[in-house]
Order: C-alpha cells, then structure tokens, then sequence
C-alpha cells in the first residue's frame, strides 16, 4: 500500500491539541510532511516550546497514524514551535510577548518568581528577556549575579539601542546594571514612569517570545505606566497563603482589570506555599496558611499556576546569582518549570481567542 499525504492529513485530523480544542490540521500544527514507502515524517508545530502536553500530543499523532493508516507504519514526530504574539508595534520591537510579574504588597518574592520564571522559559527553548522595572529595588543583577555592566549600544535607523546584557540564555535590562549597588535612586514618580519606558523601548531586544517584566509592588505610576505604554500580553500576580497579601492580590487583580488598563491574568503564583526540610523532601508544612491562593483563584475564576515552596536552595539561589530553575530536576525547580509550562499555555490560549 502506498501511503499518500492526505492519508497523513486525514488521519492528523482526529488528533487535537488539548488546550486549543481543534484539530491539528485546521490549527495548521503539521508541516513538511515527509513519506518514504512505509516510513512517515512531519513536523508538529507547537504554539511554544513550553506546552505541557508536547509529549502527549506527539503520542496521539503516531496512535493516530497507525489507527487510520496502518499498525505497521514506522512514525516520526520532529516537534517544533512557533510562538505568537502581539502585533509590532513601535513601542517595543523584537518581542512577542509581554508578560508582567505584579504583586499587590511587597516581600511575597516577585522578583524570584520573575527571574526564575525567566529562566525557566528559556530552558524550555523560548527566547526570552527580562525587564527589571523595580527602579527603587532593582533586584535582577544580584539575582543573575551582574553589577555595574557596562551597557553596550547599537545603531538602528539613525537612533541608539542599548544592548540586553545576556545570561542563562535569558536576555536582561536593569537600571541596577547602571548603579552603585548599594546606591538608593531618589526619584519621583513621573521621572521613574519616563525613565522605564525608556529603558524599555530602547533595549535592542533580539527576537524575543517572551519578555518578562520584573514590576515594582503595589498598584502605583509605574504599573500604569507599564500597562498603558507597552503592549502588554498578560500578568502573573505573585502572592503568599496569608490573608493579608491575599487582599492585596485583589487590589492588584482590580487594576489590571480596570477599563483603561485591561490587560488579562494569567493567574496566580503562591510563593512560600509551604515549607519543606531538605531531609525531608516529602513533608509539606503549612507555615503560613494552606491553600489561600486557590481558594481566591477559585472565587475570581483566575487560574492558579502553581505553588513555590519555602526552601533554603531559592533564597540561596537569588544570592549567588543562581537561579533555582536552573537545576528543573529539583523539586523547586521542576515548580517553576511548571509555572512556566502554565503561562506559555496560557499566552496561547488569549493568542487562538484573539484570531476566532
């Protein structure tokens, strides 16, 4: 029997991707299909290198072939990706995606989730960049372990870019690279807000999918700023199980929301979910509350993208420059693999909804 390609095609059609809800055919996810007497070959293209469900999706398209073409069909599914984003934009060239780390209150580990998160993407293959907008408390050059860097400059149509400082593949800008470390920037709100659009706008980002955007807390300037200058994907708002940072989650939630701003929630991300010992690697305790963050995912129909344990390795990690997403066989580093995985397939589930 010779296998023809609308065999192929024919047969791909009964497999759908689980997040998206359609078929692989009509979402245009096959490609470069390739048929070699009894031997099949194509291309699975992915919305992003961080879907969760790559490995299922790649086992539903060789069952699919072997039901509706043969059992004795020898398949092979090359999976790649093809993120989508927003449109171009003037205000931010070179990038996709645009996703802020928000909290409502300070101290609930933003910054940690936002570097981690970073890393995390761009272990899964994504291009990424990392924004520091935390002017007052810019945190990412300790957490990458980089200060005073000399920034770069390149030309583009007569203007000068700054070059993003990279590391752990994950493409970085900071105001904190261009100051004393322990130096306090005195500034008012309206010269932070310019300054961070700046900063942003004028950062050579190279082809970036996704980048993430390091906030400052609260609900002030700079957020709005933020929100209403950029093309803003989505955001992830960081919080920890107590009550009181649970309202401020909240007040965050309603900004974003507000009708000027409007920008979607990805979800939620509890840090210091629970504590676990190192010679105890099993064992969860509940120090600060059990299960805030999901009760409140669940009254604001909001996903919960998942919990971050309080364990040393984090804030070690944070110290040395060494992000604990780096090593994602560790419990705390498959959690913001994790994460990860939850907010590309979240970004692609606004991109489908935008073209429907």
């Amino acid at each position: 029997m010779k296998i023809t390609e609308k065999q192929v095609t024919d047969a791909l059609s009964h497999v759908n991707d689980p997040d998206l809800g359609q078929d692989l055919v009509t979402l245009k996810m096959i490609d470069n299909i390739a048929i070699d007497g009894n031997k099949v070959s194509f291309d699975l293209v992915l919305t992003t290198p961080a879907c969760p469900m790559r490995n299922r999706m790649r086992e539903d398209c060789t069952n699919a072939i072997r039901q509706y073409i043969g059992p004795e069909v020898e398949v092979q599914v090359n999976l790649t990706a093809k993120v989508r984003g927003n449109a171009p934009t003037p205000e931010l060239t070179g990038v996709k995606n645009t996703i802020l780390v928000a909290s409502g209150k300070g101290g609930v580990g933003k910054s940690t989730v936002a570097a981690n998160l970073a890393v995390a993407l761009a272990k899964t293959g994504a291009r990424v960049g990392l924004l520091d907008a935390d002017f007052y408390g810019p945190s990412i050059p300790m957490m990458f372990r980089l200060s005073k860097v000399p920034i770069q400059g390149i030309e583009r149509d007569g203007k000068t870019y700054m070059l993003p400082v990279v590391k752990y593949d994950v493409q970085l800008m900071s105001v904190g690279f261009m100051m004393e470390p322990d130096k306090a920037l005195v500034w008012r709100g309206p010269m932070v807000s310019g300054a961070l659009k700046q900063l942003a706008t004028e950062t050579a980002w190279n082809d970036v999918d996704y980048l993430v955007v390091d906030l400052p807390p609260g609900t002030g300037d700079v957020q709005l700023t933020v929100a209403q200058s950029l093309p803003v994907s989505g955001a992830v708002v960081v919080s920890t199980p107590q009550q009181v940072a649970l309202s401020d989650v909240r007040r965050a939630v309603e900004m974003f929301h507000a009708e000027e701003i409007n920008i979607p929630i990805l979800g939620f991300v509890e840090n210091m979910a629970y504590f676990t010992p190192a010679e105890l690697p099993e064992n969860k305790y509940y120090i600060f509350g059990n299960g805030g963050c999901r009760r409140l995912s669940e009254q604001m129909n909001i996903p919960l993208l998942g919990e971050i344990p309080l364990v040393q390795s984090i804030a070690e990690g944070g110290d040395n420059g060494e992000p604990a997403a780096l090593d994602e066989k560790s419990p705390e580093g498959a959690a913001f693999m994790h994460i990860a995985e939850e907010v590309a397939k979240q970004l692609s589930l606004i991109q489908f909804n935008k073209k429907k």
